[in-house]
């Protein structure tokens, strides 16, 4: 799709002067130019045109309030001292994957006194021997070159530090629910020592003295019936003799 048409398309019933963040990443430019953006976008504060196909910035308008560019993946090879003149208040600015080669052409961003973030990342002048010092020097304005400032401490990242958050967070409840559940073991197998303990000792009855039990109330019963029987015999014994006195 041409950039002039995509342009159209994001606008969405708006006016250009209502809008404030404008991604038109991957559309084409037919000649290697900005189309479709007029000094119309007063208001634009983010602009991001990733692999358009740009070869040139001459025809970028006037952009007072823009603070953000993203120029990544394009044959930018020059001409940056438009964004000094077009975007006066470019605090972010990612040319990243382009054909930048020399100090000479990164010069010219010494007049965006705001700058503070430049990426240059896989462009041909990161190979250069002692490229970062070089960029730090020349722009004394930036602190964050690539992502890094001069010491290689990362630049801050608002959702980066979101996420290291809720993983610290998730980290520091793992440990405490392991230890939960090794006090449940440690209870656990404390109970089953004090259960076989107890069983060895006696305290529990095992089968076979259960069935001794059995036995001894079974014993126990078959006795006293055999004394009924007995004392029955030796009643009706009396009760016969008794009969033969009398016959006597």
């Amino acid at each position: 799709m041409e950039m002039k048409k995509r342009i159209s398309l994001e606008l969405r019933n708006r006016t250009p002067v209502e809008v404030a963040e404008l991604v038109v990443d991957n559309c084409r430019s037919s000649d290697g130019e900005v189309e479709g953006l007029t000094d119309d976008f007063k208001e634009l504060e983010f602009l991001s045109m990733v692999n358009v196909g740009l070869t040139s910035l001459a025809k970028l308008p006037s952009l007072p309030k823009l603070r953000k560019l993203e120029l990544s993946d394009n044959n930018i090879s020059g001409g940056l001292e438009t964004l000094s003149e077009k975007c006066p208040n470019l605090t972010y600015l990612n040319l990243s994957g382009n054909k930048i080669k020399e100090l000479s052409t990164v010069e010219a961003l010494q007049h965006l006194k705001n700058l503070k973030s430049l990426d240059l990342f896989n462009c041909e002048i990161t190979t250069l021997e002692e490229y970062r010092e070089s960029i730090f020097e020349l722009l004394p304005q930036v602190m964050y070159l690539d992502g890094f400032d001069a010491e290689d401490n990362e630049a801050p990242d608002s959702e980066a530090d979101d996420d290291d958050e809720d993983e610290d967070g998730e980290e520091g409840g793992g440990p405490l629910g392991d230890y939960d559940d090794e006090d449940e073991d440690d209870e656990g197998s404390e109970g089953g020592e004090v259960g076989l303990s107890y069983a060895t000792k006696g305290g529990l009855p095992d089968d076979d003295d259960e069935d001794d039990y059995v036995d001894e109330e079974e014993e126990e019963g078959g006795e006293e019936e055999e004394a009924e029987v007995h004392g029955e015999k030796r009643k009706r014994d009396a009760e016969d003799e008794g009969e033969d006195d009398d016959d006597d």
